[in-house]
């Protein structure tokens, strides 16, 4: 089955917070695609259609909304079940329950969310294949058992992550990149590009791409800069930010973050902290700059960036952190909302978003 392109689309991602989507938000920058993720061990099996990311999810289809919705199977405090057992048979039960009512009423369907993260240690080889393979077939069988409408929700199978690295080059990866492109069903292989550089995210696509079908094309429903981030936010702030707000010198950059969370900064002293920061206006144009990377290939089916990081957090941040609210489309709970209540466009991720759909 081919893949139906989409030129490249640029979305909106929620993560499992879909409940969090804003219609509004996501006009203000005119995003059209929206993706989540539910973990199928927390969601109601028995009453799916209960589920309030579910609910927040079928809005926005209501709504004139592309969606994009991921299964997360959590594995990482327990063995994968056996084929034919009463645990792996309670799996596909609750997953025929999720499929019922989300098939043929979602765009995108991707199974799985980051396999090679959510699994027990030492169990990322062939027991985790298996499994994934058995969902993939599940999936499958039951869309070609159900109605044409069924057929519009495209497959999707992944995440995975960090193929930049040559030590992430595992038999278990290459295997289900090989399962993916056995499947004519699926359209291919979702990606999460978390990498330093732009160079890793090339290195990335330069491995997975050839190991699916020409036919088949990718979603990047995450990708940031992160791990840069994170080096750098135990750096000292700006000289400049530290004496015109009244910081001491020598304050941490995770320590000015913190500061914000337990006492919101306006958005112009957020903006002022940022822009003086040389390690986060490296990457200014990232979105921009990973687009055209990824679009480039000209095999990018949809790629969905972030609206949803730390939006409500209270707790410090520490220096030990991952620095994820630095990376959404929106400003994060460091930021004083605006007199209406809402809350500002981010600095510089909402200017680029707006500015790459645009460019589509």
């Amino acid at each position: 089955m081919t893949s139906q392109l989409n030129r490249g689309a640029l979305g909106a991602n929620y993560n499992e917070k879909i409940i969090w989507i804003n219609h509004d938000e996501l006009q203000r920058v005119g995003a059209r695609w929206i993706r989540g993720f539910v973990d199928m061990h927390q969601i109601d099996s028995s009453h799916p259609e209960e589920d309030p990311n579910i609910k927040a999810l079928f809005k926005a289809v209501d709504a004139g909304f592309k969606t994009i919705l991921s299964f997360k199977w959590n594995y990482t405090d327990r063995d994968f079940p056996s084929p034919g057992s009463p645990e792996h048979t309670a799996e596909l039960q609750g997953l025929n329950r999720l499929l019922s009512i989300v098939m043929g009423n979602v765009d995108i369907l991707v199974i799985g969310n980051e396999p090679f993260i959510e699994v027990k240690e030492g169990q990322a080889d062939e027991r985790l294949n298996a499994f994934y393979e058995s969902l993939a077939d599940a999936v499958i069988d039951f869309r070609k058992m159900h109605s044409d409408s069924a057929m519009s929700t495209r497959l999707y199978m992944g995440a995975l992550n960090r193929l930049d690295l040559p030590v992430k080059h595992t038999p278990a990866v290459e295997r289900m990149l090989h399962f993916i492109a056995s499947r004519s069903d699926l359209d291919g292989v979702d990606l999460h590009l978390h990498i330093p550089t732009l160079a890793g995210h090339k290195a990335m696509l330069d491995y997975a791409l050839p190991r699916i079908r020409p036919d088949q094309s990718f979603l990047a429903t995450e990708f940031t800069t992160m791990w840069h981030w994170k080096e750098h936010i135990v750096d000292k702030a700006s000289t400049y930010f530290c004496k015109k707000y009244g910081f001491p010198t020598g304050t941490k950059v995770h320590q000015v973050i913190s500061s914000g969370i337990e006492n919101p900064m306006p958005y112009e002293q957020w903006v002022d902290f940022l822009s003086h920061e040389p390690w986060y206006m490296e990457y200014e144009n990232f979105v921009t700059d990973a687009m055209k990377l990824y679009r480039g290939t000209g095999r990018l089916n949809v790629a969905t960036y972030s609206f949803c990081p730390m939006r409500y957090r209270k707790q410090p941040l520490l220096a030990t952190d991952t620095p994820w609210m630095l990376s959404g489309v929106y400003a994060p709970s460091a930021v004083q909302l605006k007199p209406d209540g809402s809350k500002y466009e981010n600095f510089p991720w909402a200017g680029q978003f707006r500015l790459m759909q645009n460019a589509e």
